[in-house]
């Protein structure tokens, strides 16, 4: 990724209000990416794999497991794969790992610099929105291979429910009702939420849910990580609702892993 920075920027250039992204473009500060045509083929990039998120009686439980994977090997066991958006949203992570973590940083600043000129934040909606956007100012690079596919999620403070969206390739923005998993082991996740998913669960349920749907797709999908009892590498797992965005402690998570574990062995 290269930052050009031009010389002599007019005092008086216009900068959109509400947009930090916009505000680079206006003085070509914006992130580019500049691949020669094939040349995504011949580059060794991480791949961050399977992430969800489900609904809850109360909002989101959203999970991602921990491993990244070049090809057939595993590049790293540690990876974050899901981030808090703002104080109330929270987005995770799948396809090329380096252009989505760049992705999710851009975002995160885009939503504090609209909520610190405005003095409010910006409704569910429209950051689902925006995401959108990003995702698809990325088309050119899918088209080389590197592809970014997020889930989001949040709590509508208007609404007072939680909300989740899912996003293809260019862009498209659904609003999912129950649950949804993006990755390589994504379609394994879904089919094992399909059979246990219950929209009035506790937060508590909920999250056994999505580390048990996880731990199940492990079990078929060779790039994605389950709980690793051994290494103590276990799912990072938040739960947002009308509190705002909470990350789920290692322990409880450690517990829950080892709970599913036994059930499933």
């Amino acid at each position: 990724m290269s930052l050009e920075v031009p010389s002599g920027l007019p005092l008086n250039a216009h900068v959109p209000a509400d947009s930090f992204y916009e505000l680079l473009r206006s003085h070509s500060l914006q992130p580019r990416w500049e691949l020669s045509e094939g040349s995504a083929q011949s580059l060794a990039t991480p791949e961050a794999t399977t992430v969800l998120a489900l609904r809850y009686g109360d909002g989101v439980v959203m999970v991602g497991d921990r491993r990244a994977t070049e090809g057939h090997s595993i590049a790293h066991r540690r990876i974050q794969k899901v981030y808090p958006a703002d104080d109330y949203s929270a987005v995770a992570i799948a396809g090329t790992a380096g252009l989505a973590m760049e992705m999710v940083k851009l975002f995160q600043t885009e939503l504090e610099h609209y909520e610190k000129l405005e003095g409010a934040r910006l409704s569910l909606e429209g950051k689902a929105n925006h995401l959108a956007r990003m995702v698809r100012q990325q088309l050119p690079m899918a088209f080389q291979g590197l592809v970014v596919v997020p889930i989001f999620c949040g709590f509508d403070e208007i609404a007072n429910e939680g909300r989740l969206y899912t996003y293809d390739v260019v862009g498209g923005r659904y609003e999912e009702e129950d649950f949804a998993a993006s990755g390589s082991g994504g379609r394994e996740a879904k089919a094992f939420l399909r059979s246990v998913y219950s929209e009035g669960a506790s937060a508590d349920d909920a999250l056994r849910n999505a580390i048990a749907a996880i731990t199940a797709a492990a079990e078929q999908d060779t790039a994605t990580g389950g709980p690793d009892l051994r290494r103590e590498i276990y799912p990072t797992a938040v739960v947002v609702n009308d509190s705002g965005y909470n990350a789920v402690d290692d322990a409880h998570v450690a517990e829950i892993s080892q709970s599913v574990l036994e059930e499933q062995s």
